[in-house]
């Protein structure tokens, strides 16, 4: 299935337990999408969510609200049901919002062009972690958690990785500088013993870079065969295969340790593959790409030949998921940014205009 938004689109996300399907664009706007199988997909809302570019959007609350951000700094809500705003954060970060991921059905966490991290209540309606990690913009990020232990690994165009512990409030580990750009992250191997877990990075040059957990100072493993391109998306597939998108456009099968190309899935276009994301039942993998498509392949068919079936999305996902468990606290003191941000959430309809 093929979807022409009508603009380039910087993310997607679908929905945990139904089937639709939303994307981010650069003129700001917001769409939502419904889709089925030997149905053509259906167009449900389009709005002017942000002055600046649509950077990332995610599902929250369970599927009832869609947060939004941009490079206008701010973070927005909208409510699935009734497709109205709900609530609206002014300047959350100093500098343009970069990504966005929700750790649960209410906290969401968000990465700006400057390197800061903060983790959003959206009940509280406040911030409740900040965490200048890195000196250049927030490529991508991930989570683990384990009771209300929780980590947060973020991936930069500083090329390094970060490891920021939500508990204490502080970074708790950063790797050396790598020779380019960090641009994607996943955390592989969760079926072992934890010395065994390998993170995953993307980079511009097309290396897979593998740190191994606990050890994320320098990359035990580089994975230098797979593309000439870079790696701009990564998805983790069970825990010993990823699919990558590549900036020529390519999705490609790909094991980790032994590293090999399993094989190439998908060509979305000519065009460098931007995201990549799982419908909540697997049955699609959707891709978008800088030719303004969203594309939605059927994953069992896709997969055919390789050997590989689909799995069913593990209990205690590392990517962004509505299972996790997790207790924050609003610290005394923010660590702040360039400049000041407003930290509580306020109703915004008047922002909104319909398309």
């Amino acid at each position: 299935m093929e979807i022409n938004l009508g603009g380039l689109a910087f993310d997607i996300d679908f929905h945990p337990s139904k089937e639709l399907v939303t994307t981010g664009l650069i003129n700001g706007d917001l769409h939502l999408y419904s889709y089925a199988a030997n149905a053509l997909p259906q167009r449900l809302l389009k709005v002017r969510a942000h002055t600046g570019s649509c950077r990332a959007v995610r599902f929250i609350e369970g599927g009832s609200a869609i947060a939004t951000c941009s490079t206008d700094c701010s973070i927005l809500t909208t409510d699935v049901e009734t497709r109205s705003p709900k609530l609206r954060l002014e300047d959350a970060h100093g500098d343009a919002i970069n990504r966005l991921i929700n750790l649960d059905k209410t906290t969401i966490a968000t990465g700006d062009d400057e390197g800061c991290i903060k983790v959003w209540d959206t009940r509280q309606r406040s911030c409740c972690n900040s965490f200048d990690a890195h000196c250049d913009y927030i490529s991508d990020i991930t989570f683990y958690s384990e009771g209300s232990k929780v980590k947060l690994l973020a991936t930069s165009g500083d090329g390094t990785l970060s490891v920021c512990d939500l508990r204490k409030n502080k970074v708790q580990a950063q790797s050396e500088f790598s020779e380019d750009e960090l641009l994607s992250v996943v955390i592989m191997k969760k079926n072992g013993r934890q010395d065994d877990w390998k993170v995953v990075c993307g980079s511009q040059t097309g290396t897979l870079l593998l740190y191994s957990w606990g050890c994320f100072k320098d990359c035990s493993d580089r994975f230098i065969g797979l593309s000439p391109n870079s790696i701009d998306a990564l998805l983790k597939l069970d825990e010993d295969t990823i699919i990558t998108g590549s900036e020529n456009g390519l999705i490609s099968l790909v094991g980790i340790l032994p590293n090999r190309i399993i094989q190439p899935i998908a060509e979305h276009s000519e065009y460098p593959v931007e995201r990549l994301a799982f419908s909540y039942d697997r049955k699609f993998l959707g891709s978008i790409a800088h030719d303004q498509m969203l594309k939605l392949w059927d994953l069992h068919d896709i997969l055919q030949g390789s050997g590989k079936t689909v799995p069913s999305q593990p209990a205690n996902a590392d990517s962004d998921s509505d299972e996790m468990k997790m207790e924050t606290s609003l610290p005394e003191n923010n660590k702040g940014t360039k400049r000041k941000s407003g930290n509580v959430f306020s109703s915004s309809s008047s922002f909104y205009a319909d398309l």
